[in-house]
């Protein structure tokens, strides 16, 4: 007997605004409980240090969350310059201090450096994996492991200011790019060293900004439900996007009513319009009811890939 999912189906994406101090997991897990959700999931975590939009994905839109790993976001970043840290952040041990000796026009220049594609040598205080384990755990033990530079892509990286010590920059990047590694880099270029005390992401994909929320918001949300008997559906509900937020980016391919059994049920079918090579966002009818992503076979045919689960139970619209 199949084991009986806890919580409600609840399907959307809500933008969280992490607070610092907290892991990613432990923004999530609250998220799942104020929701009261069966299954939820991030989409790139945070350091704890950092603050900002931390997409949740609540039940079916967990489909989908790899798609925004893989979006650009944007940072508002201010490094405190003089000092290196181990960790290349606040939350380290400072390892060297120096003085501060450079002009405009050579930060300019030194910006300028990070500006396009570029390779970037990971942290060694990262998540990614070295033979099964993530690097930030061999760094914790003094343990120094071999790291391969990984193509960037730094769309914009605007100055914002310089006061005293403090350099705040603004950074729209590409997927796997670690702002922390920038500003040592960035330090080093400088000759003075520098690291991350303020860390914010600002955008994930086009999601926008002013629909954030904060776990704070949540807790009060819960607190008048209960004081005026009131459901989670009255009170949080509304302030998830829809699922199909995660891939709007691709293009829409709508199947028509008459064949979308067959495409519900796993096979291919034909439609018009269809790109090559490229995953495309479904959805069925007159009423363009997103159902999930999809892509041309090799007949030419439509093949869904990832198709959610239609229930009769509540989703964000």
């Amino acid at each position: 007997m199949a084991r009986r999912s806890r919580g409600r189906h609840i399907d959307g994406v809500l933008l969280l605004d992490k607070d610092t101090g907290m892991s990613s997991n432990f923004a999530l897990q609250r998220v799942k409980r104020f929701f009261n959700a069966n299954k939820a999931g991030h989409t790139g975590a945070l350091d704890p240090l950092a603050t900002g939009m931390l997409p949740i994905c609540l039940g079916e839109a967990t489909k989908f969350s790899q798609h925004l790993l893989d979006a650009d976001k944007r940072y508002l970043v201010t490094a405190k310059l003089g000092q290196r840290t181990d960790t290349s952040d606040s939350d380290g041990e400072v390892v060297q201090t120096r003085e501060i000796d450079f002009t405009q026009a050579q930060l300019d220049t030194a910006l300028e450096h990070f500006r396009g594609k570029t390779m970037q040598v990971p942290s060694m205080y990262s998540a990614l994996k070295y033979q099964g384990q993530p690097l930030y755990k061999y760094a914790r033990e003094g343990i120094e492991v071999p790291r391969e530079a990984r193509p960037i892509n730094v769309f914009e990286l605007n100055f914002i200011s310089l006061e005293g010590d403090e350099l705040t920059l603004d950074i729209h990047c590409s997927k796997g790019t670690y702002i922390r590694t920038i500003t040592d880099d960035l330090g080093e270029m400088l000759g003075c060293g520098a690291h991350v005390i303020m860390l914010r992401r600002t955008q994930v994909a086009g999601y926008p900004y002013d629909n954030m929320v904060s776990l704070a918001q949540l807790e009060a949300l819960v607190t008048q439900a209960e004081t005026e008997s009131l459901t989670l559906a009255d009170v949080l509900d509304p302030l998830l996007l829809p699922m199909d937020t995660a891939v709007s980016s691709f293009k829409e391919i709508n199947v028509s009513d008459d064949i979308a059994p067959f495409l519900m049920n796993g096979n291919p079918v034909q439609v018009a319009n269809l790109p090559v090579d490229e995953l495309v966002r479904i959805t069925l009818g007159a009423e363009r009811k997103f159902v999930g992503i999809g892509q041309m076979n090799d007949d030419g045919l439509l093949a869904p890939k990832r198709l959610i689960v239609i229930r009769d139970e509540p989703v964000a619209t």
